[in-house]
């Protein structure tokens, strides 16, 4: 919690407050690049180009080519709860800020608590050794308490009345204290590793075990074939995790207007973005050094994946039924990498039933979207091309799709090919009934508004589909034993 301010300490004194790390949860420089890569990709190139000319030159153009809402950002409640209580106490606030003046100017605006906003000008980064000389300059030394979070305010609180810290390390603490005579320690440093494996969605990599399905499905379940599915299992799902990581820093403005995604680590402000754009490419170089233990074909097959789910993250995503047939192949593609690094050919019977079935469950996670949208009527969803309107319409392509897949595992019951397979395929007529109630129960739940947005995370977690899994693993196992 934050400490209480003294009526002596702040008479007549100035609170300088930080931007970056402080008042808000999050750093402005990785928003609006993040932001501008979401609107446009190719502005990658001029960032690259101003980032060449100086971070003062960066940080105004990002501000123009990715704007970003200030009403949505991760505010830190107990920052603003001390800016709060120093004014009523009659201190003067400023912020000031390496972030460009645009935006400090405009976040002061949207809280109304600072007397001053100060920023970097294009031209001067204000950060460091700089920003103590301007504030020196503007309040004289020591004529300002200062709240800050990072080792580059270090040289900040050597010219501050006051250093009061957020967020800081044990060592960061003590250094602050050497710093300044005076230190308040407002909020403690946060935890990071469970909000990282957060992002990480381990959960999810539950979709990699669709590697797994060539060699079930083929009954070839040789020790060297299950270790290259585990391989492939394991390259799969850190290339996924860092595709998780961009998705999650291009959809920040979006998640944060969610009602459940806007809890996400760097929607929340618990993990820094800079995290997230140094992780993201160590997980997708660490997944391809795996990718190519298996050989070349399938290491193209993942950069196959990772180009349509780049492109996804960027375009795709944005563009009606569209993103649920991308949804539907990149689930289907779990399936032909497990082929390609088994070596085993794939039944264009099991190609056919999973295009279907995959369909099936995109489509209803797009519609639990919609759902969790509410009843306005022609509401545009953030984010996607889909208004509040076409549930019906979403609904019915899962309900189609879905009953379409059981039809593909019919008529393949009654190839000659099953026979060969199984000794009694007369059991294997169960697991058509089983995926008839469950895709049935699944629709009615996400149109009730129970789904959580992910179907295949909701039936992890779901006891009846458990049962049902475990049904069709039974009568399918009869198949194989009868």
């Amino acid at each position: 919690m934050f400490g209480t301010v003294p009526q002596a300490d702040t008479a007549g004194a100035v609170l300088v407050v930080d931007l970056d790390g402080s008042l808000i949860r999050t750093d402005m420089l990785y928003e609006t690049a993040w932001s501008a890569l979401s609107k446009r990709w190719a502005n990658a190139l001029p960032m690259l180009g101003r980032l060449i000319q100086g971070r003062a030159q960066l940080k105004r153009f990002l501000e123009q080519a990715g704007p970003v809402d200030v009403a949505l950002l991760p505010y830190n409640a107990d920052v603003i709860a001390y800016v709060q209580t120093w004014r009523q106490q009659g201190g003067r606030t400023a912020l000031v800020s390496a972030s460009d003046q645009r935006i400090v100017s405009r976040i002061a605006d949207h809280l109304g608590l600072f007397d001053e906003a100060h920023g970097s000008d294009g031209k001067e980064n204000l950060k460091g050794a700089t920003k103590a000389a301007r504030l020196e300059a503007l309040y004289g030394a020591e004529g300002y308490a200062y709240i800050g979070d990072s080792r580059a305010d270090l040289a900040v609180w050597r010219g501050a009345d006051k250093a009061i810290t957020v967020g800081l390390s044990a060592r960061l603490k003590a250094e602050a204290a050497r710093a300044a005579e005076e230190v308040l320690h407002l909020t403690p440093a946060e935890p990071r590793l469970r909000p990282l494996l957060r992002a990480m969605r381990p959960h999810q990599w539950l979709k990699n075990v669709l590697v797994f399905l060539p060699l079930m499905a083929a009954h070839q379940l040789d020790l060297m074939t299950l270790l290259q599915a585990l391989t492939a299992f394991a390259a799969y799902s850190l290339i996924a995790s860092s595709v998780y990581l961009l998705n999650d820093l291009l959809d920040l403005a979006a998640d944060r207007q969610h009602r459940r995604k806007r809890q996400r680590p760097f929607a929340s402000g618990q993990l820094p973005l800079s995290w997230g754009t140094a992780l993201a490419p160590g997980l997708l170089l660490a997944g391809f050094g795996i990718a190519f233990a298996l050989g070349p074909l399938f290491a193209a097959v993942m950069a196959f994946y990772y180009g349509v789910t780049t492109v996804y993250s960027f375009l795709l995503k944005r563009r009606l039924v569209v993103d649920i047939c991308t949804l539907g192949g990149l689930y289907t593609l779990r399936i032909i990498a497990g082929g390609v690094a088994t070596g085993i050919p794939l039944s264009v019977w099991l190609l056919a039933f999973s295009m279907f079935f995959f369909f099936a469950l995109a489509a209803m996670k797009r519609q639990a979207e919609l759902v969790a949208e509410g009843d306005a009527q022609s509401k545009k969803v953030a984010g996607r091309d889909y208004r509040t309107s076409d549930k019906p319409l979403v609904a019915n392509m899962a309900v189609s799709s879905g009953y379409m897949s059981v039809l593909v595992m019919a008529l393949y019951l009654n190839t000659p090919g099953v026979r060969e397979l199984y000794a009694f395929p007369e059991a294997l007529w169960g697991i058509c009934l089983v995926l008839l109630f469950w895709l049935s129960r699944m629709v009615m739940i996400t149109h009730r508004g129970w789904m959580h947005d992910d179907p295949v995370v909701f039936a992890a977690r779901d006891y009846i589909s458990i049962i049902c899994l475990g049904l069709i693993f039974l009568f399918a196992l009869g198949g194989t034993m009868l």
